[in-house]
């Protein structure tokens, strides 16, 4: 699973970075509000490889059988990759060690988002101040 995540994570990143400074590089603007809505796009966009991590990693409980419904293993997926970990649902004792690799998963591609937005104001800004690529 770590891999798979790893894969999406990889897949989004160069596919958003490429739109992103493609899109950069042909439409500069210096629009505050142009400038925004990119960032808010590629946030966005990134934020869909979250949900399809967070929707994997609850796939494989439901087959594993080690949670019984599909909520339950979203809801369980989602508190235990962002790490928030409320406790409220937990597994046997068997799956218990899975679902902490699932909280590292979580917490290093919340890392890497976290360092593409920082890059990705870096360039949005850069292209409003200078007027070109970054």
């Amino acid at each position: 699973m770590i891999a798979v995540t790893t894969l999406i994570q990889g897949v989004f990143t160069v596919l958003g970075i490429e739109k992103l400074r493609d899109h950069l590089e042909t439409r500069t603007t210096k629009h505050l509000v142009s400038s925004t809505l990119k960032l808010a796009v590629f946030v966005l966009w990134m934020f869909l490889a979250t949900i399809i991590e967070v929707w994997i990693w609850a796939l494989l409980y439901l087959v594993l059988g080690a949670i019984t419904t599909l909520e339950k293993a979203v809801y369980f997926s989602t508190v235990t990759f962002t790490t928030l970990g409320f406790g409220d649902i937990t597994l046997d004792q068997e799956w218990r060690l899975l679902s902490s690799f699932e909280a590292a998963n979580g917490l290093l591609m919340f890392g890497w988002t976290t360092a593409l937005v920082f890059a990705a104001v870096q360039w949005v800004y850069a292209g409003r101040k200078y007027g070109g690529r970054p």
